[in-house]
């Protein structure tokens, strides 16, 4: 799932954000189609973060756009529509996730653990950069995710997770220390 570049997109339709949510809170339904074009890539990257399930992560796109319409008429954007979306991806990927535990079983399990157990690393995939982040803790991948990868700002970020800017500060903080001295991830800080 590559994420096409907004300017692209915006070339489609130049009106900002704020211009086709004032369209569709007046009828316009076009507007929202160019919304979901805008964002859909970004949403599924997302979901697909949470889930590691691309159908999973699928459903997740569809549920968080139907969240996203009956947000209308009426709503009103205070942020960046990444920061709104962001909980609602988050939320929605979890139950995802935790509806489809419900229904794998131990044996297949099982045979996930053992294949990524025994799979060597391959370096040109960037499987050593991958397993560096799987290492960090989940507050401090998630916002080294939402600022490097999502480009939100720090005080986005601590909007999007409800907590202090200063708690935000000190997890990309302890994030950037740990992939300093992690010798996987070393090299791309020298």
């Amino acid at each position: 799932m590559m994420a096409a570049p907004v300017d692209d997109l915006r070339e489609e339709d130049p009106r900002s954000d704020q211009q086709l949510i004032a369209a569709i809170n007046d009828g316009d339904a076009d507007a929202f189609e160019v919304l979901y074009r805008r964002y859909r890539d970004w949403v599924a990257n997302l979901a697909y973060r949470f889930t590691g399930d691309r159908e999973l992560a699928l459903d997740v796109l569809q549920e968080t756009f139907l969240y996203f319409l009956r947000k209308f008429p009426g709503f009103i954007l205070t942020a960046q529509l990444k920061t709104f979306l962001y909980p609602a991806v988050r939320n929605l990927s979890i139950s995802a996730r935790r509806k489809a535990g419900r229904f794998q079983s131990d044996e297949k399990e099982l045979e996930q653990i053992e294949t990524a157990l025994t799979t060597e690393p391959d370096l040109d995939r960037g499987d050593t950069v991958a397993a560096a982040l799987a290492a960090l803790s989940n507050e401090h991948r998630e916002v080294l995710l939402l600022r490097f990868v999502d480009g939100l700002s720090l005080a986005e970020i601590a909007s999007v997770l409800g907590i202090p800017l200063g708690t935000v500060k000190s997890r990309l903080h302890n994030a950037l220390g740990t992939l300093r001295r992690d010798p996987r991830t070393k090299q791309h800080f020298e």
